[in-house]
C-alpha cells in the first residue's frame, strides 16, 4: 500500500486562516451583545446577533462560499438561548441557556457520527484545509467520527460541570469558573484531538507534518 502524506500549514498559515472563523463565529457577536445590550436592552442585543449570524451565513449563501462549521454551530446555539429566553422570560434560565446550547453541540456531535457527516472534521476544515482527497480516506473518516464520539463526551462533561456550578454557586463565581472550565475542557481537548490525529495517522502509513513558517504560501498537500 503506498503511503500518504498530509502537510499540515504552519503555524502562522493556521492562524490567517481560522482567526477571521473565530471573530465572526464567536468574538464579534459576543462584542456586539455585550455592546447592544447597554444601548437596546437584552432583546435588542439578541435581535442584533440573530442578524449578524444569519446576514454573515445568508451572504456566503449568496456569494457561493463555504459557510464554516463555527458560525453554523454559534449560530445556532445563540438562536435556542434566544428562543427560550423569549419564550421564558427568566432571569435563570438566560444564565441556563448556554448550557443547553452546549448540550445541542453534544448531541450535534454524537448524531453527526451515524449520519457519518462528522462534525469534528467539519470544524477541523475551518482551522486547515483538509483535501478531499485525504478526507476521503477509510483512516481518516474513522478518525472523524472516533474523535466527534470525544468531543460529544467533553461537551457533555462541560455541561454537568456547568449545572453543577449553576445550582450550587453565586452568580460571580458561577461565571468566572464556568469560563475556566469551559476553557481548560476546550484547551485540552484540542491538544489531545491533535495528538491523537498524529498517532493514529502514522499507525496507518500517513505522515503528518507542519510546513515550515519560511515557505511562503505553503499549502496542505496530500502524496500518494
Amino acid at each position: 500500500m503506498a503511503s500518504v502524506d498530509f502537510e499540515i500549514p504552519s503555524l502562522r498559515d493556521l492562524a490567517r486562516h481560522a482567526v477571521p472563523r473565530v471573530l465572526e463565529g464567536t468574538v464579534i457577536p459576543l462584542v456586539l451583545f455585550m455592546i447592544t445590550l447597554r444601548l437596546l436592552g437584552v432583546w435588542g442585543a439578541m435581535g442584533v446577533g440573530l442578524v449578524w449570524g444569519y446576514g454573515l451565513i445568508g451572504l456566503r449563501l449568496l456569494l457561493g462560499r463555504r459557510v464554516p462549521g463555527v458560525l453554523m454551530i454559534g449560530t445556532a446555539t445563540f438562536t435556542a438561548r434566544t428562543l427560550i429566553a423569549v419564550i421564558s422570560h427568566s432571569t435563570f434560565v438566560f444564565f441556563l441557556q448556554p448550557t443547553l446550547g452546549t448540550a445541542m453541540i453534544a448531541t450535534a456531535f454524537l448524531l453527526s457520527v451515524p449520519l457519518d457527516r462528522p462534525l469534528a472534521g467539519k470544524l477541523a476544515d475551518d482551522f486547515c484545509p483538509i483535501p478531499a482527497d485525504f478526507r476521503t480516506n477509510t483512516h481518516v473518516r474513522r478518525f472523524f467520527r472516533q474523535v466527534s464520539l470525544l468531543w460529544a463526551f467533553i461537551q457533555t462533561i462541560n455541561v454537568v460541570l456547568t449545572l453543577w456550578l449553576l445550582f450550587t454557586q453565586s452568580i460571580g463565581t458561577y461565571m468566572l469558573a464556568k469560563s475556566a472550565a469551559s476553557a481548560m475542557l476546550t484547551v485540552s481537548a484540542i491538544v489531545f484531538s491533535t495528538l491523537w490525529f498524529r498517532r493514529s495517522m502514522a499507525r496507518h502509513g500517513i505522515l503528518v507534518t507542519v510546513a515550515s513558517s519560511m515557505r511562503r504560501g505553503s499549502q496542505p498537500a496530500v502524496q500518494q
